[in-house]
């Protein structure tokens, strides 16, 4: 399928030179031409072009154009100027992380136009281009079959993850595979964003049980009470057999390997939007969520002065999105 990829950051450039890989042509359009032209130069079957108006006249229609900015309102205003250069027919598919309030706002006007709005939670952070992106969407029926083969390339398929044992032939097929159309317009972010509210929790149970284990050698306690334990190796044997597995473990023995320290890492540990709105949804729907909320306020914390769980969470952001501390 030919589609515009518009916004070529870190998971973006990533998502534009897999569907190329798989045999998509890809128009890429970047605020910078040299991101595109590096894009251009790792993407066969793909083309560069400068600006909106020549994204859209690049594409064939139904026109179907991938925005992936970051969310607020350069998000806003590309979506609202595609509004008014597209046709009945069209799609506009929203891959960042947007507040799915926006999604279901967004998605009116451009159905009155006739244009269709596909909202994707795309989870694979940096490492997506080798092992695929999970991919939450909402959309009406026929735009998300009209773009199940960009969905498919993008997914990880399926790999040698097994089916729960209660499990069989009523499993969702495209779940199986890594993606899953979860409804209307903003349900695909809403899903996203309590992953990511999720997320905040399981990273800060990693990060303070390290924490807890570091200092377990420290001349806090008394000498017969310490252990100088090897944070490296217990976060490589809890990766074998135990029930705690994860990538965000297998990030945490990464880091640890290199340094077992953190020392690259202050601990300012930022927030980007979807843990805040999972705990504002939380409160909507007066269901208790104790566990993402405090997290979060930990991440709160973590800017007027860091321990070593905030290193630890810091690292695991580094290591699955690429994301580094603000100074």
């Amino acid at each position: 399928m030919k589609l515009g990829m518009y916004g070529l950051g870190r998971m973006g450039g990533n998502m534009a030179v897999r569907l190329a890989r798989h045999g998509h042509e890809v128009v890429l359009l970047n605020r910078t031409r040299a991101v595109s032209d590096k894009i251009h130069a790792e993407a066969p079957k793909s083309s560069v072009v400068d600006n909106l108006e020549e994204l859209v006249a690049a594409l064939p229609s139904p026109k179907i154009i991938w925005v992936m900015l970051p969310s607020g309102d350069v998000t806003e205003r590309a979506i609202e100027t595609l509004g008014n250069m597209l046709s009945k027919g069209d799609i506009v598919i929203d891959g960042g992380n947007t507040c799915y309030k926006d999604d279901v706002r967004r998605a009116k006007i451009l159905h009155a136009k006739g244009i269709h709005y596909v909202d994707v939670g795309t989870s694979g952070g940096v490492w997506g281009l080798e092992r695929g992106y999970c991919m939450m969407y909402g959309g009406n029926q026929e735009a998300v079959d009209h773009i199940d083969p960009i969905l498919e390339s993008l997914a990880p398929g399926i790999g040698d993850i097994p089916r729960t044992k209660n499990r069989g032939s009523n499993l969702n097929p495209r779940a199986e595979k890594g993606y899953l159309h979860c409804g209307p317009a903003g349900s695909g972010h809403f899903v996203k964003m309590v992953h990511n509210g999720i997320e905040y929790g399981m990273m800060q149970a990693y990060a303070e049980g390290f924490d807890i284990m570091r200092m377990k050698g420290s001349d806090r306690l008394p000498e017969d009470q310490r252990f100088d334990l090897n944070m490296a190796d217990i976060a490589e044997v809890w990766r074998r057999g135990s029930v705690i597995p994860s990538w965000l473990l297998d990030l945490c023995a990464d880091a640890l390997a290199v340094d077992g320290d953190l020392s690259k890492f202050q601990g300012d540990v930022a927030d980007t939007g979807e843990g805040r709105w999972t705990i504002e949804a939380a409160i909507e729907e007066a269901v208790p969520a104790p566990v993402i909320t405090a997290a979060l306020f930990t991440r709160f914390r973590s800017r007027s002065g860091n321990t070593y769980a905030e290193k630890m969470l810091s690292a695991m952001r580094f290591g699955f999105g690429g994301h580094v501390e603000k100074k």
